[in-house]
């Protein structure tokens, strides 16, 4: 495993404030705008706010499946809902936290205090949220099934 990884993303402007990204190793692409909250923003459309958010959240998530497979905590479901707030601060916006409630579910033999010892790793393992100055809330949630 290497220590420096190297991730390209182009960005295509396409008019008024909407353009589309996409990079050379992936199939897909994503449209992106300035959110409505903002002046010529656009409904609708992924917005770099929501782009942020989604970083952190995926990178927790990746984060939790490695270290899990490497263990022995075993969970059946993961769904994270992530919320970040924007506000001005200093006379300039910022994304000063997110707040990211992962719904676990695991077995009636599963230890939820295991679980949420995972999830502490993974908020000082994540790459992301190790990059960002933006206060990571988590708050899990277990469903014993």
């Amino acid at each position: 495993m290497s220590d420096t990884y190297n991730y390209e993303v182009n960005l295509q402007w396409n008019y008024e404030t909407k353009g589309t990204l996409s990079s050379p190793v992936l199939p897909s692409k994503i449209e992106v705008a300035t959110p409505p909250e903002f002046p010529r923003g656009m409904e609708g459309i992924w917005s770099p706010e929501h782009l942020f958010v989604a970083a952190v959240s995926s990178c927790l998530m990746a984060t939790f499946l490695a270290i899990t497979s490497n263990s022995k905590n075993e969970f059946i479901s993961l769904e994270n809902n992530a919320i970040g707030k924007v506000e001005k601060v200093d006379g300039k916006y910022a994304v000063t936290e997110i707040r990211i409630e992962p719904k676990i579910s695991i077995s009636s033999s599963g230890d939820p205090d295991r679980i949420r010892h995972v999830m502490t790793m993974c908020e000082k393992t994540c790459a992301i949220s190790n990059s960002i100055k933006t206060k990571v809330i988590l708050s899990p949630v277990f469903k014993i099934i």
